[in-house]
């Protein structure tokens, strides 16, 4: 249910409701949050709230000036794993300046930008993505241990799936908060699982995916198990990777005179994904670990597509009826904004250019080996520099480079992996 700011603060008054989260990404996509007491939301929905924007990775792009989270009413809802008496709701904001500008570092900002982009060019797409994450073993301590929950395997039924009673509470957790998984399953790796969702608007479907990595976090922390969303947590296993898949249609209002060119229309789109991928690999995989897992079990290496299962970057099936695109590459600790709306700009450029999809696993490229690679492709990109603001695509690059260094310095690179990624992601 979408509820506008005054229906909120009724809400508020009628069900108890003591805080409220207001929750918004650094630019590495990591969540972060302030909590205000419910009886000062009215005056945050009009003057925002002061987040000391230094302290924040990546927000040292605002040249020290102030930053304000708005909450967005239309993301309002209760966390169902916090106390139902003294409730406490949530919310995604927008970033701003004092003035009211918005700071180019949201990036929920930039996929709302690339979403009015398609619009202007006359078409809608709409996403949806597939979700992995591995549960492990706490030991005496309460502590992360690398001992998978499990030794199942794809589809495998309890109880060699010890996980099947976590991902359901996982999605009665996400149901009552307003979001409804299509399906779960264990997946091929030990105490691996995936959780998939149906498509929706672009900026929801990032919403719904954060939403989910808190609910499998606290659910998991409920069962007494710790869940990792690290890209390669077990060296000799399957990694954990993010599959969007979108599915493009002409706006409302060209649908009838356009409607013809839907099968070139979404080649086109995948083509342009495909021929600015490279570019913009530093985004769908942010960390040093991600590129462990690139080129493993079916994990993509090479930018090709297929309509068969298999390591292909793009899935699709350019002469069915089901016009999604699924790109395979990108994993859970991405930021979500950022990299669909790269995926929205890269498919209109696709379009725009009339982009020809190449024969069906066929092609001589492939992603960045490392995570130094891809920093130097985004280094490079025009495409890149002609869509995120120059402040914010130097901040990202010294950061990237900074967690590069930092790993080719450190003498044990398991245990750089550990106290970086493991334990945190």
């Amino acid at each position: 249910m979408i509820y506008s700011e005054n229906e909120i603060l009724q809400y508020i008054e009628e069900n108890d409701v003591k805080f409220v989260k207001l929750t918004f990404c650094d630019l590495h996509g990591r969540l972060k949050n302030i909590s205000i007491l419910s009886s000062e939301l009215a005056v945050t929905f009009e003057q925002g709230v002061r987040i000391a924007a230094k302290k924040i990775a990546g927000f040292e792009a605002a040249g020290g000036k102030d930053l304000f989270l708005f909450p967005d009413a239309q993301t309002m809802t209760v966390l169902p794993w916090r106390p139902q008496q003294g409730r406490v709701i949530r919310m995604f904001c927008y970033i701003r300046y004092k003035d009211g500008t918005p700071f180019e570092g949201d990036s929920r900002y930039f996929l709302k930008k690339a979403m009015k982009a398609a619009v202007s060019a006359g078409y809608c797409f709409r996403f949806g993505t597939s979700c992995e994450f591995t549960l492990f073993h706490l030991d005496e301590n309460g502590l992360p241990t690398k001992t998978p929950h499990d030794f199942a395997g794809y589809c495998d039924t309890a109880p060699d799936d010890k996980g099947e009673n976590i991902r359901r509470d996982v999605c009665l957790t996400l149901e009552q908060m307003g979001i409804h998984p299509v399906s779960s399953c264990h997946e091929s790796g030990c105490g691996q699982h995936e959780i998939d969702f149906n498509t929706s608007s672009a900026l929801k479907a990032a919403d719904t995916f954060l939403s989910f990595k808190s609910a499998v976090k606290s659910v998991a922390e409920a069962h007494g198990v710790h869940a990792s969303f690290m890209p390669k947590p077990l060296r000799n296993d399957c990694g954990n990777g993010m599959h969007i898949s979108f599915t493009l249609f002409p706006d409302s209002d060209f649908l009838e005179e356009r409607a013809s060119e839907c099968g070139d229309m979404v080649k086109s789109a995948a083509a342009g994904i495909m021929e600015h991928i490279r570019e913009f690999t530093m985004f769908t995989n942010s960390t040093v670990n991600s590129y462990a897992r690139l080129g493993e079990f079916t994990a993509p290496r090479d930018i090709i597509w297929s309509d068969e299962e298999g390591a292909q970057l793009i899935r699709m099936n350019p002469d069915s009826d089901d016009t999604s695109v699924e790109l395979r590459a990108a994993d859970c600790v991405c930021d979500p904004y950022f990299v669909i709306g790269l995926m929205i700009y890269a498919a209109l450029e696709g379009i725009a250019s009339g982009a020809v999809l190449p024969e069906k696993n066929n092609g001589n490229e492939r992603l960045p080996e490392t995570l130094e690679k891809a920093i130097e492709t985004a280094e490079n990109s025009e495409f890149l520099k002609k869509y995120i603001p120059e402040n914010i695509l130097e901040v990202l690059i010294k950061k990237s480079r900074e967690d590069w260094k930092e790993y080719t310095s450190a003498y044990d690179k398991e245990a750089f992996f550990d106290k970086k990624y493991f334990y945190s992601l």
